[in-house]
Parts: structure tokens; C-alpha cells; sequence
């Protein structure tokens, strides 16, 4: 892409200069991911490595048909895949700003934050993958909504809205640590017990009282019991809320934390 691109022409009166670059920006990222089709594995053949494993090879001890426990499961692991890949990002600015990339964007006459911005942005293209490629293979191996086609949709929202969110965390993390590998280990640390210790994979009340405790505050759980709830029926409107407020929480404090990190870097 060259500068000529992103320089505003003369008598250009965009009102939002910002938005238009992060958008020129987001389509760069995405012709780099089409490019660079390795970039799709981990939200493509991932979730279906989850579903198999879960299904076939846990379901009939934990639910004692695998095809109960798909309809039980499979919206946890949508979540799931989702929000690990959410690690990506954070792992490819810290080799951006490593390598220099963004240095070149310093000297075109655009926002300083476009191109972090569109970056996000075009990350909702793996999100969008991801829970895509879940719910269809879902479907062919038995995977059945009970309510309509809205519910389902803004279940696949919720999960997405929350990624975007979580996303911001992984900037932050690529941007204050020296390495790349210490962005990836840091935050699968960090997922592992929010994703596992939550009531994706079985009903909380089989667990310990102890444990409950923790699944029962964990904001992924509500994410999870929403999402079930918008597919299977018997949403309630706490998780939806509480899943809304928690990716506005983290937006609101994580966005410009990575925004003004990045600053400092780029």
C-alpha cells in the first residue's frame, strides 16, 4: 500500500480522518491474512479439533450421549476458540513493532493511532472465521439450535463483542512485553483458568463447593450460559448483562492503556 493511499486529497473535509484510516488500514491487514492463509489455522482447524476431542472422546463419560452433550457443549467451545485466538494479535504487533512496520507508518500524515486501530478491526475477520466454521461443523456432525435464527445470531455476537474486547488486552500485553512468546505465554496462563474453570465443559453443580465458588464469579461462565441460553433456549437476562458490562469494562480501561503503550513504542 502506498502513502499516496492514505493521503487526504485536497479540499477532503472527512469528519472522522481517524475511522477512514483505520479502515484503509484494516483492508491492508486483511489482504495480509488472505496472503498469509497460515494465519487461519488456529480458527479453523482448531475448533473443530476441540469439537471432535469434547465430543467423541469426553462426551459419552460426562454426558453419556455424545450427542446431548454436543447440544451442551458446543456454544462453550464457540467461546472457547474464540477467545484464545484473541492472543494472536497481541503476538503479531510485538514482531511488528520489533521488525519496524510501524515505523513506516510514522511518516505518512495519518492518525498516530490508525493503523493499531484498524488492526483491531481486522481481526474480526478470524473472530467472524471462527465462529463460523464451529457452528457449521457443529451442524453437520448433529449440532441443533431450539430457538430461532436471531437468538443464534446474537449469541455469535456476543461471543465476537467479547473477543473484540479481550482483544485490546492482548495489544496491551504485545506492547509492554519484550517478546513475543512472552505475550503468548502470559496470556494462554491467563485464559486457562477462565475458560476450563468456568461451566463450558460440565454443569457446575458437579463440582466441588470450592470451585464452585470461582465458576460462579467468572465472567466467561456468563458468557457461556448467555450463548447456551441464546442457542439452546432459557436465556437468562443477567448473563447477557453481565457479559455486556464486563467487555465494557475491559474496552473501556485496556483500549486506551494499549492505545497510549503503543504510543510510547511506536
Amino acid at each position: 500500500m502506498s502513502a499516496a493511499t492514505l493521503v487526504p486529497t485536497r479540499g477532503d473535509a472527512a469528519p472522522l480522518p481517524l475511522v477512514r484510516h483505520a479502515l484503509v488500514l484494516a483492508g491492508r491487514s486483511v489482504k495480509k491474512m488472505i496472503r498469509t492463509p497460515e494465519q487461519f489455522i488456529d480458527v479453523t482447524l482448531q475448533p473443530i479439533l476441540f469439537i471432535v476431542t469434547f465430543v467423541y472422546l469426553f462426551g459419552g463419560a460426562i454426558s453419556g450421549s455424545t450427542h446431548d452433550y454436543l447440544q451442551f457443549v458446543l456454544p462453550g467451545l464457540m467461546a472457547q476458540t474464540v477467545l484464545f485466538s484473541t492472543i494472536a494479535i497481541g503476538v503479531n504487533l510485538n514482531t511488528d513493532i520489533k521488525e519496524g512496520v510501524f515505523d513506516r507508518f510514522r511518516s505518512l500524515p495519518i492518525p498516530r493511532s490508525a493503523p493499531l486501530v484498524g488492526a483491531v478491526a481486522a481481526e474480526g475477520i478470524r473472530y467472524t472465521t471462527s465462529i463460523v466454521v464451529t457452528l457449521g461443523f457443529g451442524y453437520v456432525i448433529g449440532f441443533r439450535a431450539s430457538t430461532n435464527l436471531w437468538s443464534v445470531v446474537a449469541g455469535c455476537l456476543l461471543v465476537l463483542l467479547v473477543a473484540w474486547a479481550l482483544c485490546w488486552i492482548a495489544v496491551f500485553l504485545g506492547m509492554v512485553l519484550r517478546e513475543s512468546g512472552s505475550v503468548q505465554g502470559i496470556g494462554f496462563l491467563a485464559l486457562f483458568p477462565l475458560t476450563f474453570g468456568s461451566s463450558m465443559f460440565v454443569d457446575p453443580d458437579t463440582m466441588p463447593g470450592w470451585l464452585q465458588g470461582w465458576v460462579n464469579i467468572n465472567p466467561v461462565t456468563h458468557l457461556t450460559d448467555a450463548v447456551r441460553g441464546l442457542f439452546t433456549g432459557g436465556v437468562q437476562t443477567a448473563d447477557v448483562a453481565v457479559t455486556l458490562g464486563m467487555a465494557g469494562a475491559i474496552i473501556a480501561v485496556f483500549a486506551p492503556l494499549a492505545v497510549r503503550a503503543y504510543r510510547r513504542k511506536a
